[in-house]
């Protein structure tokens, strides 16, 4: 694992927590240089709260954090499938 991705992965620790507690989680699935890719899973994956409001939270989370990050896409389990921009 990367500088850079490690980077992402202590952000993506501090938002954890609140959707475990809804038997959520995410993935990262890439960093290319200045785009993270990230995928949610468990109970966030199929979840209608996973809106474009949460993924917001996340993108505003790590853009805030980390000033490389420009973009953030969530990914659909099939890659290249179901990709938003963030």
């Amino acid at each position: 694992m990367g500088e850079r991705e490690r980077e992402v992965e202590e952000v993506l620790e501090r938002i954890r927590p609140a959707l475990k507690h809804h038997q959520g989680d995410l993935k990262l699935v890439k960093v290319e240089g200045d785009l993270v890719f990230l995928r949610f899973e468990g109970g966030c994956s199929d979840c209608p709260v996973v809106d474009t409001s949460l993924k917001e939270v996340v993108g505003i989370a790590l853009k805030g954090n980390l000033p490389w990050v420009k973009d953030v896409k969530i990914v659909s389990y099939a890659p290249g499938f179901g990709e938003s921009s963030l």
